[in-house]
């Protein structure tokens, strides 16, 4: 009988009057959903489900069995009823007929469409094929940390039968395909009263009639294996005990700050890469440990971890209690450059005549004793899973290497997996990125309608923006729209007022930290007012000065330092205005600021072409939807200015125009995304007018 002490919290969701009303294909999608909804039952994308429901087929109208399944590529937390893939089962059965053996096992994958049921339109996974043959409607695939702990184990089999007896049983290592399904239909047939399996190295399987009692027996049995390993590691230092200590949060935040962009310059000359930091307590104590190093050079056991991971990380050379940062940069490439070619051997050491070309070198996990772990990906959202997965990693070598011997995945079997070619084709069939992913953005005067608009078409074209506003009301309400559109690991926001000087560098630190460096600063933070220069004040100038003028030149310094430590080039893009070229009556503040701006982009235009960092600016004009400066006694003035009132002023400045059209947020965001984008990449110094046509603006 499995236990099932609740000690450690695995909490069991399970709704029977939800549930109640549901389909056999509604279970197994509750199911799903409510085992994704825990890390510690699986991993982001890890594991898959199925149910063997009777469906009535849309040719004959008879009542056939079909498997539902997870389909590839999916998630069980967060999937759908569109995300799983439905095969006939007499079809499924029928394969057994024409399979070749082992050497031939993944054609058999070119298959499984033939068996598809309703036309769906989802592709089955690879695990498919272990779902189908094991003789129980509803199957559990799940990869909790507990379990891999023990699959990961040298005595992994023994430790199997000590937690669970013949309840749970066991099979050695095997990659996913159709053999193990084969394999764990002997297994089933052979021992028909087990429960589950423990497959070495990979995860668990677990399986029943009837969709609650599965869902039950899964919970029950991780939490047996977590109660066990409490049981048993309660006094056993982790990882044979810290050497290290950790450094104050804030040390560590200014640590991956400066390591963070120098990384992401190494490991970006392919394409633009972002990062993610992790300095929880999981991550602190096994960076800390003194079994750290060999612990790692081990590589991960679990495929889905490897997959993510790569074959090992590469442990940065920072010492916290000597506080070396000066010559860990300073070794950095050298370090970087061992671990391409330790990568590029293994590459040669394993590959077959029909492997795929070596893929980028560059390690994905970074580890920083008493800081924490850095991961770099292609965007944000894989760089945060690539780390969440090392840390299942953490977690199966602590339990493992605290009961037994942990073991990473054999060399060969680990890039079988890593150039398998079904994953390869996987990849081909990947859409081709957008034209700013992997780039970072910095928007300022973000929470306004130009910076807004900007973060909109730059997220829209795959970037990660750090929304910057000294409003921090309207900086939350913009970040709240767009994390709704776009989600949350894309975004980030900081307060930030231009002209302090603390803050800005601080800002800018914050953003190599969330997304590991900066390609694009917009610079946009702005006011306007209004006055004859009689009756404009010192203070009024200085204002107009210090904001559109001194703070512009505050995050450009700071845009150069960062881009320069990558060494990737950048684009800068100044929002400035009409009237930095065409005088206006009563504004001789903000017009002369607005040139100051214009005549800085040119200087910094020189400055950053040697690097490859390219400067240029927007010139809108009478931006009133949307536009914070135009709330207020901005608009009264301009108003008055022109002898008209609020209603009136647009349409004035419509019929001014040449085009007579209005100019919105939008297309001055146009503007920025065309300057920031290698659609300009041969443009710097530039001025692009966003004004409907003002002759007096005209540029020559």
């Amino acid at each position: 009988m499995l236990k099932t002490n609740e000690k450690q919290g695995l909490q069991n969701k399970w709704d029977e009057a939800k549930a109640a009303g549901m389909s056999e294909s509604d279970k197994l999608l509750y199911r799903s959903n409510l085992l994704g909804s825990d890390k510690r039952i699986t991993n982001y994308g890890g594991g898959n489900t199925s149910a063997k429901v009777m469906e009535r087929d849309p040719l004959t109208g008879e009542e056939v069995e079909v498997l539902w399944v997870k389909g590839s590529g999916g998630d069980v937390g967060s999937i759908k009823m569109d995300g799983f893939a439905t095969l006939y089962m007499d079809k499924l059965r029928a394969l057994k007929g024409i399979y070749r053996g082992v050497e031939y096992e993944d054609e058999m994958v070119g298959l499984l469409p033939h068996c598809t049921w309703n036309l769906n339109p989802r592709a089955a996974s690879i695990d498919t094929p272990l779902h189908a043959y094991v003789p129980k409607k509803h199957v559990d695939h799940m990869h909790p940390d507990a379990i891999i702990a023990i699959a990961a184990s040298k005595n992994s089999k023994e430790l199997t039968q000590e937690i669970f007896g013949d309840a749970i049983g066991w099979l050695p290592w095997k990659r996913p395909g159709y053999e193990l399904g084969l394999w764990l239909e002997k297994f089933c047939l052979e021992n028909p009263e087990a429960k589950g399996v423990v497959l070495e190295s990979h995860g668990l399987f677990t399986w029943d009639d009837d969709a609650r009692a599965c869902y039950d027996l899964t919970v029950q049995v991780i939490q047996q294996a977590m109660d066990w390993f409490a049981d048993r590691t309660a006094n056993v230092p982790a990882f044979g005990g810290a050497i290290h200590e950790s450094l104050a949060p804030e040390e560590r935040r200014a640590i991956a700050a400066k390591l963070m962009p120098a990384i992401r310059g190494f490991v970006s000359k392919g394409h633009h890469m972002v990062g993610h930091f992790d300095d929880s307590e999981t991550v602190l104590e096994f960076v800390n440990a003194r079994d750290m190093r060999p612990l790692a050079a081990l590589g991960t056991s679990c495929p889905d971890h490897f997959l993510r991971t790569k074959i090992r990380p590469l442990v940065i050379d920072f010492d916290p209690a000597q506080g070396n940062l000066d010559a860990v940069l300073a070794g950095l490439p050298e370090q970087v450059k061992a671990y391409r070619e330790d990568y590029a051997a293994y590459y040669d050491r394993c590959k077959h005549d029909n492997s795929p070309a070596l893929r980028d070198p560059n390690a994905v996990v970074y580890l920083i004793p008493g800081v924490g772990m850095i991961t770099f990906a292609r965007d944000k959202a894989t760089a945060r899973i690539s780390g969440e997965f090392y840390v299942n990693a953490i977690n199966v070598m602590r339990g493992a290497s605290a009961v037994s011997e942990y073991c990473g995945l054999p060399e060969q079997e680990a890039f079988d997996i890593e150039y398998w070619l079904l994953e390869e084709a996987k990849l081909q069939r990947m859409p081709a990125p957008k034209s700013l992913a992997g780039r970072v953005a910095l928007v300022t005067g973000g929470a306004g309608g130009i910076g807004a608009a900007t973060a909109v078409r730059y997220l829209a074209e795959g970037a990660c923006v750090m929304l910057a506003d000294i409003d921090e009301g309207a900086l939350a309400s913009t970040s709240e729209a767009l994390t709704a559109k776009f989600g949350k690991d894309v975004i980030r926001t900081v307060p930030m007022n231009v002209t302090d000087e603390d803050a800005v560098i601080a800002a800018f630190a914050d953003t190599a930290v969330e997304f590991g460096g900066i390609d694009i600063l917009v610079s946009n933070a702005g006011i306007a007012s209004s006055a004859p220069v009689e009756e404009t004040s010192l203070a009024l100038w200085n204002r107009n000065m210090d904001i559109l003028s001194t703070g512009y030149f505050l995050v450009s310094r700071e845009a150069f330092k960062l881009m320069r430590k990558q060494d990737m080039g950048g684009a800068v893009v100044f929002v400035a205005s009409k009237n930095g070229l065409a005088a206006s009556p009563n504004a001789s503040a903000y017009c002369t600021a607005k040139a100051s701006e214009i005549h800085l982009a040119r200087c910094l235009a020189l400055e950053g072409a040697e690097a490859g960092i390219r400067v240029n600016v927007v010139n809108p004009d009478a931006v009133l939807r949307g536009s914070k400066i135009w709330e207020g006694e901005w608009l009264d003035q301009r108003a008055s200015t022109y002898k008209t009132d609020k209603e009136g002023l647009e349409e004035m400045y419509r019929q001014r125009s040449m085009l007579k059209r209005s100019v919105l947020p939008e297309d001055i965001a146009e503007a920025a995304y065309f300057l920031a984008s290698d659609k300009s990449a041969k443009s710097t110094g530039n001025i692009l007018n966003v004004d409907a046509g003002n002759v007096q603006a005209f540029t020559r």
